[in-house]
């Protein structure tokens, strides 16, 4: 039997680990563990560009603001998931009543499991990447034969940070290696976490939108008869289900909005940061080993911004779809009031849904282009200012 679950394990042992999952024990203190670990990194990170701030350290100071920009992101998501505990409960309990009006039988049953398979998939695949993104950033470092003696060059570390400790043996060295590589590990899952939560969240607000376009295609005055239907009962599901699907999307809207306004703030930063590492690495005779540290993280920063972008392309287009399958379902053959009650929901359709960033910006495909054209020109100005 079918595990009636649409929230992938992985992810939800994941979001246990972070404190975000509700219910656990010990919540508190997991939350700040994980606020204060993040503010003592983001500190070292700022101890860092204070005291190594020259233009001719200008390839490890945009590292390390890449570094520091992805903590800051994943400081935010913590923060607003704790102060939002109760609209995730809130979506968490809409997703488990889905689940119970799907029955055991039928298309609502088998739409809501294909969609929570494909989530399942791509959850999987986002925290497997992750984990490869974390460790190509975090591999040359770890493999690098360093004289740690040499207190004349500064030390390769996987995350540029000034500690208020001064690295003079191989031991310390080694074990500051050891912690960052950790991590650095664990911070790129939680990154990978929470845009495979919002992916998984989008998909199965699809599978219930797609269940209502196959109830509304089904309304046909003759087949409702004949399988001994009220018309009545049938709109009313109709109805009813539209207004989960709205009420459901508003929440995620009310979740993850100032979550993607910061997300787009920063990855406009990062990815010019990165493209412009990865450029002025081309060349170099450790050329390989940066383009390797940085490739993968521009990619997953890309991907990041791409998620958000389509997630609210795949929505718009949802919602458009379900005037279209009020429009197109046979209402000539209904009686006035019938027909007229599939009036006010293509009334309602007409005013789409979305997710937006920060209630500023919708989510779409042409929000991602302007993203990717606003990177490139900040990158062309630290090209020449190179």
């Amino acid at each position: 039997m079918t595990s009636r679950r649409t929230i992938n394990r992985t992810v939800e042992l994941m979001l246990t680990m972070f404190g975000v999952w509700p219910g656990i024990s010990c919540v508190l203190v997991i939350r700040v563990f994980w606020i204060i670990t993040l503010a003592i990194s983001q500190f070292f990170h700022y101890r860092y560009f204070v005291t190594h701030f020259r233009a001719d350290n200008l390839f490890n100071l945009l590292d390390c603001l890449s570094s520091f920009l992805a903590h800051v992101k994943l400081t935010a998501k913590l923060i607003v998931f704790s102060l939002q505990q109760q609209k995730f409960i809130e979506i968490l309990s809409m997703m488990s009543e889905d689940w119970i009006k799907c029955g055991n039988r039928g298309v609502a049953l088998s739409e809501t499991i294909r969609k929570t398979k494909a989530s399942s998939r791509i959850c999987n695949g986002l925290i497997i990447l992750h984990t490869f993104g974390a460790i190509a950033y975090v591999a040359g470092i770890l493999l690098a034969d360093v004289d740690v003696t040499d207190q004349t060059s500064e030390l390769p570390l996987v995350m540029k940070m000034e500690y208020p400790f001064v690295i003079d043996t191989r031991s310390k060295y080694d074990l500051v290696l050891a912690t960052q590589f950790v991590y650095a590990m664990v911070c790129s899952w939680e990154a990978g976490l929470f845009n495979a939560l919002f992916l998984t969240l989008t998909l199965h607000l699809g599978s219930q939108v797609n269940i209502l376009l196959c109830w509304l295609a089904e309304m046909e005055p003759n087949k409702i008869e004949e399988e001994n239907k009220s018309f009545v009962v049938s709109i009313t599901n109709i109805i009813q289900k539209h207004q989960r699907v709205i009420n459901l999307s508003k929440n995620i809207e009310s979740l993850y909005s100032y979550i993607v306004l910061l997300q787009f703030t920063s990855n406009t930063l990062q990815i010019c940061s990165l493209g412009f590492l990865i450029i002025t690495a081309i060349g170099n005779p450790n050329a390989t080993e940066m383009i390797g540290r940085s490739l993968l993280f521009y990619t997953l920063t890309n991907l990041e911004t791409f998620i958000f972008c389509f997630a609210g392309e795949y929505l718009s287009n949802k919602s458009k779809a379900i005037g279209n399958a009020a429009y197109n379902s046979a209402w000539y053959d209904m009686k006035t009031k019938e027909s007229n009650i599939l009036l006010f929901i293509i009334l309602r359709s007409q005013k789409q849904l979305k997710f937006t960033a920060g209630k500023m910006m919708d989510l779409s495909f042409e929000s991602f282009t302007s993203i990717m054209k606003a990177s490139a020109s900040y990158l062309s100005v630290l090209l020449a200012m190179k």
